[in-house]
């Protein structure tokens, strides 16, 4: 439903994780009974969660813990693990950094040049643990490091920049075409970020495996304001997850919708699922974990951007292990520990075997949910009070 915002001007109203609220069901199911598998073209995952393909987040030691506890990290090929043959020292400075230098000192860190041999090492190392390797890369360097990652052995490619669409005009250098890509990858391809129908259906003609769901919602992210863009996750997802269902109708293929980033506990992960996800894309929650090579800290993606840095370094602290935030046995009372845990339990409230059940769960809007009754919470600032 679109309101007037002035004379003539009619705006869409989206919702974010805060205002929504998923309705219990009529039958319950044992959590333990309950199927969290997904499916990203060929790759089959047990757990539906990747981590972001942020420096602070995801090394070759953390992709491989990753993915024996059942997930999938993706690796940064445009950070410091390919720049640098040990990059331990440099993200030891990055963390050492006072907040007020911490961008500067970020950027000039990024000034050091790819090494283009260090794409195909980084994926040899993930996959001597035995375990699935993800990549990453910008649009401007995917026809390149694609070759390279998948002689590697890599099992999925991303390609990813702030807003990606399948027609992206330039005279100064030659756009990637998404569908040639795809062609000539043997392994899935994943493509983002984008938060509307129209864009990830265009999308979705290239042949792409899955796409990334999302603008600006990261903790480490600046783009809403830097920019002034974005569209609360929750409606993003919905949108995007409407034009799969069409694809699929049309086509017969079934591309994954991925909700990227916005996501602090495991309520806000339920709800994208809920939302029409089938995996979730997370960092800031991965950052905080024993195995994250940011050391307590997190930074975003477009953080070194030379001219327009449109993402900063946050301290989120080690909080355990990345067994306890995916697994549990959670700790703390804030939900953003043993994640895996919440959403099983989610999906036995509203009695949904599969995540494909889990997303045909009533929504309803609902802005006060957080609060209601929580004021003892609030006052003394535990559990969602935080």
């Amino acid at each position: 439903m679109a309101f007037f915002i002035g004379k003539d001007r009619e705006a869409r109203r989206a919702y974010g994780f805060d205002e929504v609220a998923i309705v219990p069901g009529g039958v319950t199911i044992n959590p333990d009974e309950v199927d969290i598998a997904t499916k990203i073209g060929s790759l089959k995952l047990d757990l539906p969660f990747l981590a972001s393909a942020m420096d602070g987040v995801v090394d070759v030691k953390f992709a491989i813990a990753m993915g024996k506890i059942g997930g999938l990290a993706v690796l940064n090929l445009d950070g410091v693990q390919t720049r640098y043959e040990n990059p331990e020292e440099i993200l030891q400075k990055i963390a050492n950094a006072s907040p007020e230098e911490a961008t500067a000192l970020v950027q000039d860190m990024y000034k050091e040049p790819i090494k283009e041999k260090l794409v195909a090492e980084r994926v040899s190392q993930i996959k001597k643990g035995k375990v699935p390797a993800a990549v990453s890369c910008i649009p401007a360097n995917a026809a390149k490091f694609g070759k390279l990652a998948q002689e590697a052995g890599a099992d999925l490619f991303v390609v990813q920049s702030t807003v990606t669409t399948a027609r992206h005009i330039a005279t100064s250098y030659k756009a990637l075409d998404f569908s040639m890509f795809c062609s000539d990858m043997k392994i899935p391809v994943v493509i983002g970020n984008v938060v509307t129908y129209n864009a990830s259906l265009e999308l979705m003609e290239s042949g792409c495996a899955g796409l990334l769901v999302g603008v600006g919602p990261g903790a480490a992210c600046t783009s809403r304001g830097v920019l002034g863009i974005g569209v609360p996750q929750v409606t993003a997802t919905i949108d995007c997850a409407a034009a799969r269902d069409f694809y699929f109708k049309k086509s017969g293929k079934y591309v994954a919708i991925i909700t990227d980033g916005g996501m602090s506990t495991g309520g806000d992960i339920c709800k994208a699922f809920a939302s029409g996800a089938d995996s979730v894309m997370v960092g800031s929650a991965f950052a905080r974990t024993k195995e994250a090579p940011g050391k307590g800290f997190h930074w975003g993606m477009a953080t070194p951007h030379h001219n327009l840095p449109r993402g900063t370094r946050i301290r989120v602290g080690v909080t355990g292990s990345l067994e306890e935030i995916m697994l549990g046995p959670a700790r703390l009372d804030d939900g953003t520990q043993n994640l895996v845990g919440a959403v099983r339990t989610c999906m036995g409230t509203v009695g949904a075997k599969n995540l494909k059940e889990l997303q045909l769960s009533e929504l309803i809007i609902a802005p006060d949910i957080k609060h209601e009754g929580k004021i003892f919470q609030k006052a003394q600032k535990i559990g969602m009070g935080k």
